[in-house]
């Protein structure tokens, strides 16, 4: 079998014959700012030209299913998704593809000599991994998952392993959003990969689900990705002796059979850029940039999107606060003063004031005691999450950054950060906005 590595959890698997991709992307920088890493650049016209025997996507977050990657494919293309709401199914045959499956946990699939099996993932209402056989091969790709004691269970009776795609960095998604709340992050792997990569023993290890950075300037780099290629090669060398930890960077090929590996000819519709085996440093004493400093590594924004997030502050959000459930112990039950600032892009702010208590919000003037909850963020990322989908990880918002009042601060050590007042009201409901961004914009009639 030959296993070729397109970017992040993106993989083509050959075998007599029949070639099947797995979470393509063709895109760098992917998910707006997820810039390859080691660099790549992709030769659309040749990816245009290839034909498929299927694509399987194992869940619909956008750095796994880009509508813009897949518009690149033949429409005649089978497409099999892991996801349970039936409306993503919807909006890939509105992109033109006929034949759409929807993936059913532990049932096979059978395409040439594959055969292939979604397993259930610790979130089982988002993603699911794959079960891979083929030239007497059992390859298990995890993509970015975690896995639960059931599925490890199964996974462990379906064994031995020949290759397992692991996805090796805990990137930090939540902690970034409220820096100075966050204790720095372990620099080894969770205990519990460790046990389970020892009790999987597989003969082959690719570090898999994590082939990007931030924009160059970004703080990010430094905090978001705790775990390097060297470290985990270490760590996992130091529990499986007898197991080849293999490093495949963008395009690079290998083929596998019962008796080992050995190189295969990169792929051909991609061009590394630069130095290939770059790695993660991480930096648990880098200092933030302010959200004023970042705004101003980002473009302007015009007039018209200027209007579009005023009035989205003026009165879609408190409409949209209404509609949402809180539970009894949300901190905001309680009467709450929220700021919500904004940053143009010379790194000017304007503040917008709310009273909340419960799910009513109010316009209120600038309060005479201190905020209980801040917000910022850029104001062309706001924007950006309202009309193009963008996801709260490349939004930059920062939430309680400053020091509140001994009262507040003991109330907020028992609140949930994605209480936040913004991210729910930007993200509670919604469902495949990035997608539908991107359908838009692929077939807009000029």
């Amino acid at each position: 079998m030959l296993i070729s590595r397109i970017l992040h959890a993106g993989y083509v698997f050959d075998c007599a014959g029949t070639r099947i991709a797995f979470d393509p992307i063709f895109e760098n920088p992917f998910s707006r700012n997820c810039h390859a890493f080691p660099d790549v650049r992709f030769d659309h016209a040749r990816i245009r030209e290839l034909k498929w025997d299927a694509v399987f996507i194992s869940h619909f977050h956008d750095d796994h299913c880009s509508f813009e990657s897949l518009n690149l494919l033949d429409r005649a293309t089978p497409i099999h998704m892991f996801c349970p709401r039936e409306e993503m199914f919807d909006l890939l045959r509105a992109l033109g593809f006929h034949q759409v499956h929807s993936l059913e946990l532990n049932q096979k699939i059978r395409i040439g000599p594959f055969e292939i099996t979604p397993r259930r993932a610790l979130d089982e209402d988002v993603d699911s991994i794959f079960q891979i056989k083929a030239a007497g091969l059992n390859i298990l790709n995890v993509v970015d998952s975690w896995i639960d004691d059931d599925t490890m269970g199964l996974l462990v009776r379906e064994g031995p392993w020949d290759l397992v795609l692991w996805p090796f960095q805990t990137m930090r998604e939540i902690e970034v959003l409220s820096p100075s709340r966050f204790e720095a992050a372990p620099r080894g792997m969770p205990p519990e990969w460790i046990e389970q990569l020892r009790v999987l023993q597989p003969r082959f290890l690719v570090p898999s689900s994590c082939q990007f950075r931030m924009e160059d300037w970004s703080w990010y780099n430094k905090a978001f990705f705790p775990i390097s290629y060297r470290r985990f090669q270490d760590e996992t060398s130091a529990i499986l002796p007898k197991t080849e930890v293999l490093r495949m960077n963008p395009s690079t090929s290998w083929i596998f059979s019962g008796k080992g590996r050995s190189p295969a000819a990169p792929l051909a519709w991609m061009e590394p850029v630069g130095e290939q085996d770059v790695d993660y440093d991480y930096d648990p004493g880098a200092k933030p940039l302010s959200t004023a400093e970042i705004a101003r590594f980002l473009p302007a924004s015009g007039a018209r999107q200027a209007r579009r997030v005023q009035d989205y502050c003026r009165t879609e959000i408190i409409e949209k606060h209404l509609s949402l459930e809180l539970s009894e112990e949300s901190y905001f039950q309680k009467p709450r003063f929220w700021r919500l600032s904004l940053f143009d892009h010379t790194g000017d702010v304007q503040h917008h004031w709310y009273g909340i208590e419960g799910n009513i919000m109010r316009s209120v003037a600038a309060p005479e005691t201190p905020p209980d909850w801040t917000t910022e963020v850029p104001l062309v990322k706001l924007h950006a999450a309202l009309e193009d989908g963008e996801s709260l990880t490349s939004m930059y918002v920062r939430i309680n950054g400053g020091v509140f009042s001994p009262e507040t601060e003991r109330e907020l050590r028992n609140s949930d950060l994605l209480e936040d007042p913004l991210i729910r009201c930007l993200f509670s409901g919604s469902f495949a906005s990035y997608q539908k961004a991107q359908l838009a914009k692929l077939t807009r009639v000029p």
